[in-house]
């Protein structure tokens, strides 16, 4: 796919839907002593959440397992559509449409994993970080620079923003324009 055809795709973006592990972070799952599980999210990628939801893009987290910290990091984004321990991620998916209408082909998907294919070939924007799984690479109508918890998803926002042409109003208040 060409820039300016994955640009147009890009326009269309109304919701950016989000996997967790393998993208929102590294992939790995950190447990300590006592059970209980960590998880790192990079600061960029919460950023340009933050920045592409006031630019008015809606942003939902599906994932197939549960977890505290990843509500808290949903909380503290302002991300209202969280949906936790769900394999079947386009059913989820639905659902979330059930209450907040879009046509599939005006959402984005980020994911990495198998559990991840049937949303991505389903939506307008499959997106995947490199260290994805082949088959989801495959698939993806464009694969990041950066890996899952390390800007995947700030590189998706601005680039989003970049092809609806919001980025520049959002980067403003950080360069002393308004």
């Amino acid at each position: 796919m060409s820039n300016q055809q994955l640009n147009d795709t890009l326009k269309n973006v109304r919701w950016l839907v989000l996997d967790v592990d393998g993208v929102l972070t590294d992939g790995k799952l950190y447990f300590d002593n006592n059970g209980n599980e960590l998880k790192t999210f990079n600061t960029l990628d919460g950023h340009g959440i933050k920045m592409l939801q006031s630019s008015g893009v809606r942003v939902a987290i599906i994932t197939g397992r549960r977890s505290n910290v990843v509500e808290r990091r949903a909380h503290d984004l302002g991300i209202s559509k969280l949906i936790q321990g769900r394999e079947d991620k386009f059913v989820a998916l639905q659902e979330l449409l059930a209450e907040e209408p879009c046509r599939l082909e005006d959402i984005a998907y980020i994911g990495d994993d198998y559990p991840d294919l049937l949303v991505m070939t389903k939506i307008g924007c499959p997106i995947a970080p490199p260290n994805a799984a082949p088959p989801v690479q495959e698939r993806a109508l464009w694969v990041t620079d950066a890996r899952g918890g390390e800007g995947t998803v700030r590189e998706a926002c601005d680039r989003i923003m970049m092809a609806q042409g919001t980025f520049d109003a959002a980067l403003a208040p950080y360069i002393g324009e308004k």
